[in-house]
């Protein structure tokens, strides 16, 4: 993911539609090579699904693939950056939402119905897929920060705090909201203390009003 440095003002009308998107910036593939790195991916999501990703290595999914373990490495890095090549698919979903979607989530709502939505599609895709989030949040310390969409998703939250509640850090804010959608938090309230999707939504929802109020 690019970084959002030189973007438009976050307080400009325009600033969330320049949201840099999953794969902007990314060289073309041959088609050969994009046919190999698909079925290297469906592969991987189907071994993840059926086995856990803790129990699936990187030697499994070349063997599944047929694909040698260098070429898997030398593309993907290790198991965490594979599971961060799973993900993208998914969180372009979300992005496109988020930048070109119909409100609450996408343009036209306000800034705090928007943040509340971000919230509600976030949780639904981190439940979704929260082992390969966490196999991929796994990619050494901070890897979930580094790596993937979070600097967008960053941008994104910070630049509807600075319209919703001006009196607030946008910055610290936003990592803080950010970080009770987390996959490991995430896990934890719905595997530790079983709470239903709805009620960490709604826990999300009471944050954000409270914030913004």
């Amino acid at each position: 993911m690019t970084q959002c440095a030189g973007m438009a003002s976050a307080h400009s009308p325009t600033a969330l539609t320049s949201l840099p998107m999953i794969g902007d910036g990314e060289a073309h593939e041959r088609a050969d090579a994009a046919r190999n790195r698909q079925r290297i991916l469906e592969t991987a999501e189907r071994l993840f699904a059926e086995q856990g990703p803790k129990n699936v290595s990187m030697d499994d999914v070349a063997r599944a693939a047929g694909v040698g373990k260098g070429t898997l490495f030398r593309r993907f890095g290790d198991r965490a950056g594979l599971a961060r090549a799973i993900l993208s698919s998914h969180e372009a979903v979300l992005q496109e939402s988020m930048i070109r979607g119909a409100p609450p989530l996408g343009p036209g709502a306000p800034a705090s119905e928007r943040l509340v939505a971000f919230g509600r599609g976030m949780l639904g895709l981190v439940d979704a897929h929260r082992e390969l989030l966490l196999a991929a949040e796994a990619g050494g310390k901070g890897g979930r920060y580094r790596g993937g969409p979070y600097p967008s998703y960053r941008f994104f939250v910070s630049s509807l705090l600075r319209e919703a509640a001006p009196n607030l850090d946008p910055d610290y804010t936003a990592d803080a909201l950010l970080a009770t959608l987390g996959a490991e938090f995430v896990a934890y309230l719905r595997e530790d203390r079983d709470m239903p999707l709805e009620e960490i939504a709604a826990g999300f929802e009471d944050l954000v009003r409270t914030l913004v109020e």
